[in-house]
C-alpha cells in the first residue's frame, strides 16, 4: 500500500516538475540567449529530463510491477495507450533540443560563442511538449475515474 502511494505521488510530482521545466525552457530559449540565460536554460533542461526519467521509472514501475490494476488492464485501456501515444511524441519532439542542448553545454564550457538560430524554434518545441504534458494529465485523471477501461467480462 505505502509503496503503491509513494510511486503514485512521485509519479504526480514528476509531472508537476517536468511541465514547469519544459515552459521555462521554452520561455528562456524565446527570449534572447546570453552568457547570463545559459545557466538557467541548461537547469531547466536538466530538471525536465530528471522529471522525465523520474516519470518513466514510475510509470514502468506502476505498469510492469503489479502493484496497481495490472498490466493487461493497462494496455486494453484505450485512453491509457493516448496516453502513452502522447508520451511517445513528446519524446520524439525532445531528440533536437537534447542534441542541441547536448551540444550547447559543451561549446559553452570551452567558452566558444554559442549558434543559437534554433533557439526559438526549440522554444516552440517546448511549448509543444507542456501542452502534450497537459493532455496527458487530462487522460490520467479519466482513467482514475475509469474511463477507458475494459469492460468487464
Amino acid at each position: 500500500m505505502m509503496l503503491r502511494w509513494t510511486l503514485a505521488a512521485l509519479h504526480l510530482l514528476a509531472l508537476g516538475i517536468g511541465l514547469g521545466a519544459v515552459w521555462v525552457r521554452g520561455s528562456i530559449l524565446r527570449g534572447s540567449l546570453g552568457a547570463r540565460e545559459l545557466p538557467r536554460l541548461f537547469r531547466a533542461d536538466g530538471w525536465w529530463g530528471a522529471a522525465a526519467a523520474l516519470w518513466i521509472t514510475t510509470g514502468l514501475w506502476r505498469l510492469l510491477g503489479g502493484l496497481e490494476k495490472g498490466t493487461g488492464y493497462y494496455l486494453q485501456n484505450h485512453v491509457f495507450l493516448t496516453k502513452m501515444g502522447l508520451l511517445l511524441i513528446i519524446l520524439l519532439l525532445e531528440i533536437r533540443p537534447m542534441v542541441t542542448l547536448i551540444r550547447w553545454r559543451r561549446v559553452s564550457a570551452t567558452g566558444q560563442v554559442l549558434d543559437t538560430a534554433s533557439a526559438r524554434s526549440m522554444a516552440r518545441i517546448s511549448f509543444v511538449q507542456a501542452a502534450l504534458v497537459v493532455l496527458m494529465v487530462f487522460a490520467a485523471t479519466a482513467m482514475a475515474r475509469g474511463i477507458g477501461a475494459p469492460d468487464p467480462p
